[in-house]
């Protein structure tokens, strides 16, 4: 122990040794020593068997990241792949990782004897070693100085752009320009412009703006390509009026621009919506001598379809084919997709049949368009015959072609066509997508069958898609739905598992499915979740909750979710509105619908037949009538004053509180205004005028029989049979023949009038048995007519007249 203590103070007390040499040290310092062994390599590298000669010496044992700099720093002048392959040979020797120098001269030496490929590994290499950008383009940069290397030769930095994006490391790439932007070297122009492009279709706006400021403020000169870039930007963001004016504004600054400048512009302005100035640039640009292409017509063309004018459209298609240009698929395909959306089939046929005529051959985009069009309007028959049609002309269909018919029988609830088109799909070799997978989970849902629905889920996990939240918003859906509430919950767990995020309509599906049960606090606990998850909760959110609250009579709760609602500025709609107003009445707070009813109308939102079904039912049940005919005439006709006409129920709920009340007069005079108006106001449907004119034959109103007969007649709106019959029978058996057989004409005029018109359109839509009538049909009606007059007048009553064989005859027509 003694002698360790000893040890240590030794230790302690021991002079330092100077590490400074002295007049007895004679051995070298680092860097001479680096030197010497790179002289010695290099002096070894310009013989042919270089890599034996070092093997053999004791300089591989003397390697280092520095050594490797200085012996790549003295041979810049020789063979550029002797370097590379000394620089491989090294690396192997060493063990340890090269100077971030060494790459860059290795990478400029490579560029200036052409010597692409090489290079570009080089710089791949470099990126691997995880430096910033910043300390990588400062090495290259450095490097590009010490070569001599002209700044007019924007290789390196060029290339390592594309090193970098070729990694998917698109912000790195863009950060190399923002690192050098003040410096002397910069990349070219040809690959900013196509940086700013890749910027673009990814989105990367925040990052375009930079990336082109910096373009700016290094005072590159812009070209065409760059302000076309910079159009698109501005279109993007929904300013395409600003994109208009940087176009208009380029000659200004010594660029013209050109035809593929002008596309880029029109096609932002018809993305935007603003066709009509889209319109007005073409012309433009013909008035400067630059003549559209079939890009330009196509992309007018696609835009006034998606505006729903495609009537333009087809007119901009005419004038296309006038000035010599020939339509291709994505014209055609635009134009009947326009077509498509607007609900002329007909016209979208022509169309096709039109593209066939002039020789161009359908493709499965275009077979695909016309397909979910038919499927869209329930011609489920026709999309499949044309499917056959597809194969037939030696078209595939993709798997788009049967998600398309797939939605389309779900619509219609035949889940075993459905099925059919899913094992065709297999026989194809067509593996069913997402997308195909939710159509099929859709309808399941749609039809009840969630068990069902649960296993092709699984079957489509199984397949290795990954669901996303629209699947999992259809099964949420469908089992609300089905009241199989308990089972949304696992339903959430499984999508937090998958780390799929909810979105606000998923929340939305779920707080109404479990506001509709009644299960409110529930459905609050989800409106808190989502705000934590920072979703904004709308019109349909808040909706949900404030029918939850109201249907179980909490308007304090119903009440402050509204004002919240107002509050993050968020509009309500007639719905809501008729949430809260059904709310009060049924708690039997007449005051708050009423007041609410009048909020809805000062906020300019037009009270539907719902709004005023709920308001007058709810003062009714309350015993007050009276009020409800007091309080609500006035801004009935408040409403009508300003031009917002109700509908013919509305009306109609109207005309009967009034009748009820027993104030014929009224009930009658807004009937009889309204019959009065029909051109330019809504016109009461049959059903409305048949039980008010039932009721007044019940009181013994003829009088007012009669005029609205004949209004009715005029206005072309058809009674049924057995309400005519009614009609003329009660007025017969009041003893009054003279109204009764006025009646009669009235109606059996009216009746034979609507009757004709229905068996020509029967005709029309080709109904086989008519056409055993096509000679005879009129005198059959002139017949038919003549014996019901000729047996009324003989005392027979109407209502049996009405069973006349004649009548029979008619009716099974």
């Amino acid at each position: 122990m003694k002698s360790l203590i000893s040890h240590r103070k030794f230790i302690r007390h021991t002079t330092p040794v100077s590490l400074t040499p002295n007049r007895f040290h004679c051995s070298q310092s680092p860097n001479q020593n680096k030197d010497t062994t790179a002289q010695q390599i290099t002096a070894i590298l310009k013989h042919n068997n270089w890599e034996f000669r070092l093997d053999s010496s004791h300089l591989s044992k003397t390697l280092n990241p520095d050594v490797i700099r200085s012996v790549l720093h003295q041979n810049k002048s020789i063979d550029s792949k002797r370097l590379l392959s000394f620089f491989n040979w090294s690396t192997t020797q060493m063990g340890t990782p090269q100077n971030l120098n060494s790459f860059s001269i290795l990478a400029v030496v490579l560029c200036k004897s052409n010597q692409f490929a090489h290079a570009h590994w080089v710089l791949d290499r470099m990126i691997e070693t995880r430096s910033s950008v910043s300390v990588v383009v400062d090495s290259i940069v450095s490097c590009c100085r010490d070569c001599e290397v002209s700044r007019s030769n924007h290789e390196v930095l060029d290339m390592l752009i594309n090193v970098y994006k070729r990694r998917g490391k698109l912000n790195e790439a863009a950060s190399v320009i923002l690192a050098v932007k003040n410096g002397d070297f910069l990349p070219s122009l040809v690959c900013l412009n196509t940086l700013l492009k890749d910027l673009l279709k990814c989105s990367k706006m925040e990052l375009f703006w930079r990336v082109f400021d910096a373009m700016v403020e290094a005072r590159i000169k812009l070209d065409v390509y760059s302000y076309s870039n910079l159009i698109r930007a501005h279109c993007k963001v929904g300013n395409a009026e600003v994109g208009k004016r940087v176009l208009l504004e380029m000659e200004e600054k010594g660029c013209s621009p050109n035809l593929f400048t002008y596309n880029v512009t029109i096609g932002g302005l018809c993305k935007n919506g603003l066709v009509d100035e889209a319109l007005e640039l073409k012309q433009s640009m013909i008035e400067k001598g630059l003549a559209p292409d079939g890009y330009t017509y196509s992309i007018l063309i696609d835009g006034f379809c998606k505006q729903k004018r495609s009537e333009e459209a087809k007119s901009i298609l005419g004038e296309m084919s006038n000035v010599g240009l020939k339509a291709d698929h994505v014209a055609y395909t635009a134009l009947m997709d326009g077509f498509i959306k607007e609900g002329d089939m007909e016209e979208a046929f022509r169309i096709k049949d039109e593209m066939v005529s002039r020789g161009i051959k359908l493709n499965c985009i275009t077979y695909n368009a016309i397909v979910n069009g038919l499927c869209k309007v329930g011609q489920m028959e026709k999309a499949k015959d044309l499917l056959s049609e597809m194969i037939a002309a030696e078209v595939n269909p993709d798997t788009d072609t049967y998600t398309s018919l797939i939605k389309g029988y779900n619509r219609e609830k035949k889940m075993d066509k459905a099925s059919e088109l899913l094992e065709e799909m297999k026989e194809r070799n067509l593996q069913p997508s997402l997308y195909t997978f939710c159509a099929i989970i859709d309808g399941l849902c749609q039809c009840g069958d969630l068990q069902r629905a649960n296993l092709v889920f699984e079957k489509m996990i199984a397949r290795g898609l990954k669901p996303n939240v629209v699947i999992y918003t259809i099964l949420v859906q469908g089992h609300v739905q089905g009241g199989k509430l308990d089972e949304v919950t696992e339903i959430l767990k499984g999508m937090k598992e998958k780390g799929i995020p909810p979105d606000t309509f998923f929340y939305n599906s779920l707080i109404m499915g479990l506001s509709k049960a009644k299960r409110v606090e529930e459905a609050r606990t989800y409106l808190r979740e989502m705000v934590e998850r920072g979703l904004k909760p709308d019109v349909y959110t808040y909706g949900a909750l404030i029918s939850g609250y109201s249907k179980v009579g909490e308007m304090l709760e119903a009440d402050r979710y509204f004002g919240e609602m107002l509050g993050c500025g968020i509009k309500p709609n007639g719905v809501v509105y008729t949430f809260l107003i059904n709310g009060y009445c049924s708690v039997g707070d007449i005051e708050g619908a009423l007041e609410k009813f009048r909020s809805m109308v000062g906020r300019g939102v037009m009270p539907d037949v719902q709004t005023y079904s709920v308001l007058i039912h709810g003062l009714s049940s309350n015993g007050k009538l009276q009020e409800a005919i007091s309080k609500m005439f006035p801004l009935f006709e408040e409403l009508v004053a300003k031009g917002i006409d109700p509908d013919e129920v509305a009306y109609g709920i109207m005309i009967d509180a009034y009748y009820e009340d027993g104030n014929l007069e009224k009930a009658f005079n807004l009937l009889d205004d309204l019959l009065n108006n029909g051109t330019s106001r809504v016109v009461l449907k049959s059903s409305v005028n048949e039980a008010f004119l039932d009721s007044l034959c019940r009181k013994g109103e003829f009088g007012y029989v009669l005029v609205l007969l004949d209004k009715m007649g005029k206005q072309g709106l058809m009674l049924s049979l057995a309400t005519c019959g009614n009609l003329v029978s009660g007025i017969q058996e009041a003893g009054d023949e003279e109204k009764a057989a006025r009646a009669m004409e009235i109606l059996v005029e009216a009746w034979f009038a609507e009757e004709e018109q229905l068996l020509l359109l029967r005709e029309q839509q080709g109904h086989g048995h008519m056409k055993l009538f096509q000679q005879t049909r009129p005198s059959l009606l002139r017949e038919q007519q003549g014996a019901w007059f000729q047996m009324y007048s003989m005392g027979i009553p109407f209502s049996y007249v009405l069973e006349y064989p004649w009548n029979q005859l008619l009716m099974l027509t």
